[in-house]
């Protein structure tokens, strides 16, 4: 009879350990598999990953300069259920990359410019980079940019995110616009596009 109050004993107490355990593990599991405790940070991490994720480019081009500055191109495609603004772009082969527009001065001529607020891609739209309209402009290269060849630029969303685009660099010789600002008409465009 000891022996069964014993064994009935030590089997409450293997009881109350086993389940008090468990109680402590599914608090803590539920809590980090449960997405409504997840922080503010953590789920806007995960909403700008998936902005970044949205955003392509369709045949995305750069002209081959020697020297200066030159220009990138291609489609912008958003596949995602809201619009997504690109803000800013950078390339290891530029000091410096703007977002550009085209437009016609007072005077007729056509000239380049920063856009401002950047570019807007629908939700399930395109936004067109081409010569004579909106660009990416890539200035003060770091070195001549030849057919055939690869940059790499890194666009930068609204949210705070970034994806990058492989661009290949081919010969062009139209769209020599002017720049609006004073201040950089003088930069080398990189010729002829060699």
């Amino acid at each position: 009879m000891l022996h069964t109050r014993l064994a009935a004993a030590l089997g409450a107490a293997v009881l109350t350990l086993t389940l008090g355990a468990c109680g402590d593990d599914s608090t803590e599991g539920s809590s980090a598999a449960d997405p409504s405790s997840a922080s503010p940070t953590d789920a806007a991490a995960g909403s700008a990953d998936i902005e970044a994720a949205s955003l392509s480019m369709r045949d995305p081009w750069v002209k081959s300069a020697a020297t200066g500055m030159t220009a990138a191109f291609g489609t912008l495609v958003n596949a995602g259920d809201s619009d997504i603004t690109v803000t800013a772009a950078t390339s290891d082969v530029a000091t410096t990359t703007e977002l550009h527009e085209t437009v016609q001065n007072d005077d007729g001529a056509v000239a380049m410019q920063p856009k401002e607020g950047g570019f807007t891609i629908p939700a399930g739209g395109e936004h067109e980079l081409a010569p004579g309209g909106d660009h990416l402009m890539l200035m003060d290269l770091g070195r001549a940019l030849k057919p055939g060849e690869a940059v790499t630029i890194r666009l930068e969303l609204e949210d705070g995110s970034t994806t990058e685009v492989d661009a290949t660099v081919k010969k062009f010789t139209g769209a020599d616009e002017k720049y609006q600002d004073h201040d950089m008409a003088d930069m080398d465009m990189g010729g002829s596009g060699s």
